[in-house]
């Protein structure tokens, strides 16, 4: 009876791998390692918007990659008394040695009111790191 359930389950599970497309081995894969899920989303290549963004994938060279970010500051940053203030800020990353077949990791975080990202190779390498490139409140 207990395999009867959890096979569905397994499933479920296995399908979740079906969503994203295949690794292109022409092209290189960016990963998005957000802090809090669905708070990252790829939202540019070379400012052309995408249709999808849950990653990036990239020919070999130099690419612009801009992705929207969305945290909420502590009302601790703000002043006494504060309440937390959402932002979400479009974050801008350029990097010029995009490889085939490589994977790399895109992560942000938040210091205070500003974003930041970081481009990290499969070494885990720092290769390039982002700048906030306009915020507003809210979504």
């Amino acid at each position: 009876m207990r395999v009867l359930i959890l096979f569905p389950c397994l499933l479920a599970l296995g399908g979740c791998n079906l969503l994203l497309p295949r690794h292109d081995p022409g092209q290189a894969w960016i990963e998005l390692n957000p802090q809090v899920p669905h708070s990252l989303r790829a939202a540019e290549v070379d400012r052309k918007a995408l249709d999808d963004h849950r990653f990036f994938q990239v020919s070999p060279g130099a690419h612009e990659l801009g992705m929207r970010y969305r945290f909420e500051v502590s009302g601790s940053n703000i002043g006494p008394d504060s309440a937390p203030y959402e932002r979400n800020c479009l974050i801008r990353l350029n990097y010029k040695k995009f490889t085939a077949g490589q994977r790399y990791s895109l992560e942000v975080g938040d210091v205070g009111f500003r974003a930041w990202a970081r481009l990290y190779d499969d070494q885990r390498r720092m290769v390039a790191s982002g700048r906030e490139s306009g915020c507003s409140s809210g979504a």
